[in-house]
């Protein structure tokens, strides 16, 4: 197949979680026998903090503005089995209107921020990347986001077909590594600052850093206020580059996961990075949200704790073994399910109702245990 992709970022994981999304997906798709073309806006912000500049697994079409790129687009749209745009894409609304007055067998829109979308739609039926009245026009409306929001998206919102396809993880570039000096703490956390999430960082990263001093906490994320004060034995990293995300995880005893307030509200919204820690064998704590236990099983492959007490006794009265076996457990459940190669089986399977054309023998590559 060709599939041509129109998405926030493929090239910067800085400050986004799209980009590790696209990069998972694609080069799963890649591997598997699959043409990609990418399109990608070249935002200043993504521009100056680019990891990824030119992915071996994907064409990249960088443009400086929707109207110059646009013949190409239209190019590639009419000569691709399927078409994809994805939410935040900054030309999102034109990019849509070009797909669907397209001949292209499938037409798919996926939501990498399904709850913030519904609620924008509920407001005013209109966001600054999708119009409320173009999701009839998909054959698929794909959804980090699963549970009762699919059934809204097709019941209040006229979606042909609303299926989950969450966040994955690139088992090759994600797996257990040795300790490394510079990552090596008791607890670590990994995010981007966003004001919802912060009270929670407080009470289950900080609060226990301030009671338990003679312990290490590590965060690494960009765009936290200069004015916030972190515990003395809190040390940050402002970025960190992806290619290390798994030595971060593979140090830490224990690495904390919050989820944004939207998530929460809307329930069955894993992050990546949820995924991505599990993945490495790290011992997660996270948050607790309708449908956690869908993709792990509380006590046995994660930890939920009721507050700050409960992180606490983690870290100072848990037996080291039992910490491990649980992350273990965890790594073991996401190696089954929620690997890049698994998502894009998924998304062949569903392209595959719509497009009449049979899908080419998928190449199945060597995983790396």
């Amino acid at each position: 197949m060709k599939i041509v992709i129109f998405g926030l970022s493929i090239t910067s994981a800085w400050g986004n979680g799209h980009a590790t999304t696209f990069r998972s997906l694609t080069r799963a798709l890649h591997a598997r026998g699959h043409k990609i073309v990418f399109f990608e806006r070249n935002l200043g912000w993504y521009a100056s903090n680019r990891d990824l500049p030119d992915p071996p697994f994907c064409e990249v079409r960088l443009f400086q503005s929707w109207d110059t790129v646009l013949p190409q687009a239209r190019r590639e749209i009419n000569g691709c089995d399927v078409a994809m745009v994805g939410s935040y894409f900054p030309d999102g609304i034109r990019a849509i209107d070009e797909v669907l007055n397209s001949p292209v067998p499938v037409k798919a829109f996926y939501d990498i921020d399904t709850p913030v979308t519904v609620a924008q739609l509920r407001n005013s039926g209109t966001t600054e990347y999708l119009r409320g009245s173009q999701i009839p026009g998909f054959n698929l409306y794909l959804s980090f986001t699963g549970g009762p929001m699919l059934r809204e998206l097709e019941g209040r919102f006229g979606a042909q077909r609303a299926l989950p396809l969450y966040c994955s993880v690139d088992e090759q570039e994600y797996r257990t590594w040795p300790v490394h000096k510079r990552y090596q703490s008791d607890m670590s956390y990994m995010g981007t600052y966003a004001p919802d999430r912060q009270p929670k960082i407080e009470e289950l990263f900080c609060e226990p850093a301030r009671r338990l001093p003679q312990q290490r906490f590590l965060l690494a994320g960009p765009q936290y206020p200069p004015q916030l004060r972190w515990p003395a034995n809190v040390r940050r990293i402002r970025h960190l580059n992806p290619r290390w995300h798994a030595r971060f995880y593979s140090s830490s005893r224990l690495t904390l996961n919050v989820t944004r307030r939207a998530m929460v509200q809307a329930g069955y919204s894993p992050s990546v990075r949820l995924f991505e820690a599990a993945a490495c064998g790290a011992t997660l704590v996270s948050d607790n949200w309708p449908g956690l236990d869908s993709f792990f099983v509380p006590g046995k492959e994660i930890l939920v704790p009721s507050g700050s007490d409960d992180v606490i006794a983690y870290l100072a009265a848990a037996e080291e073994s039992e910490l491990r076996r649980i992350g273990l457990r965890g790594q073991q459940r996401v190696l089954a399910e929620h690997t890049a190669q698994r998502r894009a089986q998924q998304f062949e399977q569903y392209v595959s109702r719509f497009n009449a054309r049979p899908l080419p023998a998928s190449r199945e590559p060597a995983v790396a245990v």
